[in-house]
């Protein structure tokens, strides 16, 4: 029987541990102490560190310890940890209220960005993203088109919720595509529950984020990873007027009961609007970034629900209840 290897980079151990862990069960779950060489000494030390090993008083021996057990520990004391952090990272807005009162309270003249200027870089990118951030007095506007990484809206969480808290307005536009991440879901919720504004518009539209109406940020490569930062009246509002023209056609949407169900259900009732405007299969799969087989899932399901036989009188059914309602 072949033995079972470690993914690269994960588990609590690295690969030396793991294979001195296969030897001892191999040899019954027991080894004695001068029987492992010097050279292995490390991997011996990261098991006795991790609790998969565990040292016998009576003869000086190592045992191999259940790893349900040592799972079990070292995931409570993860949480254990994580709890505090997070605790720690919702404290620090009110910590640095005082600091953020003095900031604000000091006279200055935004200096507008060059249209001309360019930056390049993620790190770069987030960094000049923040600086507009927390120079933004009235509104932020952000068309996200396309799915959505969750460490991104980790960053975005922790910028705009302490401009909805200066009174500033934040709405963003996503599409349909996100209903399938449950990260996405919450970050909508908490930034609606906080002030902010997220709606979603079934429609293709450009990657762009405006800050006070008066400076842009969009993309000026195909992989985001330049952007221009744009401060031309003209082209600014042109900008604007975009994502105006969007946001009026887009839908609004009860965040919060959509993050009290599973994303799956979220993804099914897409599936089933899109498949009453007459949507085929393959087109709404395009449409959601879904697999046809995740979509036949949906449909399989909501068949069973509304009685029907075929896909075209599902699509009929689903368009009657839906001039009902």
């Amino acid at each position: 029987m072949s033995r079972p290897r470690p993914e690269a980079g994960t588990g609590p151990i690295d690969e030396p541990a793991w294979r001195l862990y296969l030897e001892v069960l191999e040899a019954g779950g027991r080894v004695a102490a001068g029987s492992v060489p010097d050279a292995r000494r490390p991997a011996l030390a990261g098991l006795l560190r991790t609790g998969l090993l565990a040292t016998d008083g009576l003869d000086g021996t190592y045992l191999a310890v259940d790893p349900r057990f040592v799972a079990d520990t070292l995931g409570t004391e993860m949480n254990t940890e994580a709890a505090r952090l997070l605790n720690r990272a919702e404290r620090l807005a009110a910590d640095l209220d005082p600091l953020i009162a003095a900031y604000d309270s000091v006279p200055r003249q935004a200096a507008p960005a060059r249209a001309d200027e360019h930056v390049t870089g993620r790190e770069h990118i987030r960094q000049r993203i923040a600086q507009l951030g927390a120079a933004c007095r009235q509104e932020a506007i952000t068309a996200r088109p396309g799915p959505a990484q969750p460490a991104a809206l980790e960053l975005s969480l922790a910028q705009e919720l302490p401009v909805l808290r200066r009174g500033c307005r934040i709405r963003t536009l996503y599409q349909p595509v996100v209903l399938t991440e449950p990260a996405v879901i919450r970050y909508a919720e908490t930034v609606t529950e906080a002030g902010g504004e997220v709606r979603l518009l079934d429609e293709p539209f450009q990657r762009a984020l405006v800050f006070d109406r008066a400076t842009a940020v969009v993309p000026a490569t195909e992989d985001r990873s330049r952007v221009a930062v744009l401060s031309d009246p003209a082209t600014v509002a042109m900008i604007v007027a975009a994502f105006e023209r969007d946001w009026e056609r887009a839908e609004r949407v009860c965040w919060r009961s959509l993050s009290a169900s599973a994303p799956s259900q979220a993804a099914a009732d897409q599936v089933g609007r899109l498949l009453a405007r007459g949507l085929t299969q393959k087109s709404i799969a395009a449409r959601l970034g879904l697999s046809e087989r995740t979509v036949a899932g949906h449909i399989s399901r909501l068949r069973d629900l509304y009685g029907a036989e075929t896909l075209f009188q599902l699509g009929w059914l689903m368009r009657r209840s839906k001039d009902d309602a």
